[in-house]
């Protein structure tokens, strides 16, 4: 994972990782929190000009380090998070819940 500051907001039932972007632009990652434990990776956006920059790819990182510290399971419904756990597989297979 880059120094980049990727920001979490959370509330009863939606959560979402974003990045600020250098020309105003936001990058985020959203949530739905099925239970306490459980949550799906619904979508993911990098603005256009940042794509390529491994922004996502930061901000699932996180999702996945934040996951073990909370004890959440992951189910991706969002391509490009289930991309990113099956190409980290098996290291990160102990979040992943289908």
């Amino acid at each position: 994972m880059t120094d980049r500051s990727i920001r979490f907001e959370e509330g009863d039932t939606q959560a979402r990782y974003s990045v600020a972007m250098p020309d105003g632009s936001e990058s985020f990652l959203k949530l739905v929190k099925l239970s306490p434990g459980h949550v799906v990776a619904s979508s993911t956006f990098v603005p256009e000009p940042w794509r390529g920059q491994n922004v996502a790819e930061d901000m699932v990182e996180r999702l996945v380090v934040d996951a073990r510290v909370r004890g959440w399971k992951i189910t991706p419904s969002c391509w490009f998070v289930a991309d990113e756990i099956a190409r980290h597989a098996p290291d990160w297979d102990d979040v992943l819940e289908f």
